[in-house]
C-alpha cells in the first residue's frame, strides 16, 4: 500500500492520516541549517508495514535537498541511519 507523506512545515512534522490518528515523524530546528529529528510515531494499526522507514527517508531527504545537517534524537532515526550508511555524511557532530 503506498502512503501519501505530508510535510507539514508549520506544524514541524512529516505525516500520514488514518483518520482519527496519524503516523508521524516530528522535528525542530536547533540553529540555522540543522534540524534534530526528534519523535516517530506509527499506531498500533499500522506497526509493522515499514511506515516509520519511510517517515524518515522522507525527512532525510528533505535535510539532503535542503542541505541541512541532522541530529538523529530519535532512535528510529538513528537506527534508519545506521541501516542507511548514504545518510551518516549528514548528521552533525554534537
Amino acid at each position: 500500500m503506498s502512503h501519501n507523506i505530508i510535510h507539514d512545515e508549520e506544524d514541524l512534522r512529516f505525516y500520514v492520516s488514518f483518520g482519527e490518528e496519524d503516523a508521524e515523524l516530528t522535528y525542530f530546528y536547533t540553529e540555522e541549517q540543522i534540524i534534530d529529528f526528534e519523535h516517530t510515531y506509527v499506531p498500533d494499526s499500522q506497526r509493522g508495514k515499514g511506515l516509520a522507514g519511510k517517515l524518515v527517508k522522507e525527512g532525510l531527504e528533505f535535510a539532503r535537498s535542503n542541505n541541512y545537517k541532522i541530529i538523529p534524537s530519535c532512535p528510529v532515526v538513528e537506527a534508519y541511519i545506521e541501516r542507511y550508511p548514504e545518510y551518516k555524511d549528514m548528521v552533525h557532530p554534537v
